[in-house]
């Protein structure tokens, strides 16, 4: 059992007229610490703390969905810079076939949601990063400059993304057009497609959280979903049944699209992930 972090217990007696009964930690939290609290009135909350910040974004783009979209996510309680209170989604687990074509009807009713630009209203995060979300009404210009090259110069600064890595992504930067066209409409996103982020039970889809939302083309959200192997062939097939995906998405541009989430995870972490993304980067300039 995790004990209350400083001030807590206060903020929850506050929100709740109830006190705190057990804590426990919740994994996957990548900027602060994720717990399940237990109340005296029985009710179940998630708290996630951060004490450098960005957990107002992050409540923000959670209320975004539950307001313009039917995907599951938690209700949020209270948010500010340093604490998010929110509901606790039962989660068994076991991302099966019935759950991913779940997932599936879910993710393309998401994608069916537009916007007159890609980006958004305003810049929001992934993983804690920023990430800057000028309205573009080009697609290739936005994934050019402010997923790939923007996160590039990022990892660059902090010293985890060689300069010959760098460059090579620059000069991959130059020549998008040759895979990439522009979609017909920006869609909006979850944006952080990875397992820890997929909740299920039942077979069901329960819920999906730490969003990372912008209107994007929906092949990126698409690609990240398959970077480690959160969604396969059951999904694909009811997603393409019910938005069809364009031909050569798999062979061309799943990769090329899936060097935005890898190239977070090097500023993040750094370390292996440099060599996927070389590996990438022979396969379009070779």
């Amino acid at each position: 059992m995790a004990p209350p972090a400083p001030g807590l217990a206060g903020r929850i007696r506050a929100a709740f007229d109830s006190e705190i009964v057990t804590t426990a930690a919740l994994g996957g939290g990548c900027i602060g610490d994720v717990r399940r609290i237990t109340l005296a009135d029985g009710r179940d909350i998630v708290a996630k703390i951060s004490p450098q910040g960005g957990l107002a974004v992050e409540g923000a783009m959670l209320r975004y969905l539950a307001q313009h979209s039917t995907l599951p996510v938690p209700e949020v309680y209270l948010t500010d810079e340093n604490l998010l209170l929110m509901s606790y989604i039962a989660n068994d687990g076991n991302l099966n076939d019935d759950a991913q074509i779940n997932a599936a009807h879910h993710l393309a009713a998401l994608h069916e949601i537009n916007w007159p630009k890609f980006g958004f209203e305003c810049d929001t995060v992934i993983g804690g990063l920023p990430q800057p979300n000028p309205p573009t009404t080009s697609w290739i210009e936005f994934f050019r400059d402010h997923r790939l090259m923007y996160m590039a110069r990022e990892a660059h600064r902090e010293k985890r993304l060689p300069s010959e890595s760098l460059n090579k992504i620059e000069t991959l930067c130059a020549r998008l057009d040759r895979w990439i066209a522009e979609p017909a409409t920006p869609a909006l996103i979850h944006g952080d497609c990875w397992t820890g982020n997929v909740l299920c039970r039942r077979g069901q889809l329960a819920g999906m959280i730490d969003p990372a939302i912008y209107f994007a083309d929906p092949e990126i959200e698409l690609a990240f979903s398959t970077l480690f192997g959160t969604f396969g062939e059951a999904f694909f097939k009811r997603y393409a049944e019910l938005r069809p995906l364009a031909p050569g998405f798999f062979e061309e541009r799943r990769d090329l699209y899936n060097l935005y989430p890898l190239l977070v995870h090097v500023r993040l972490f750094g370390g292996s992930y440099i060599g996927q993304i070389e590996r990438i980067g022979a396969k379009y300039l070779s």
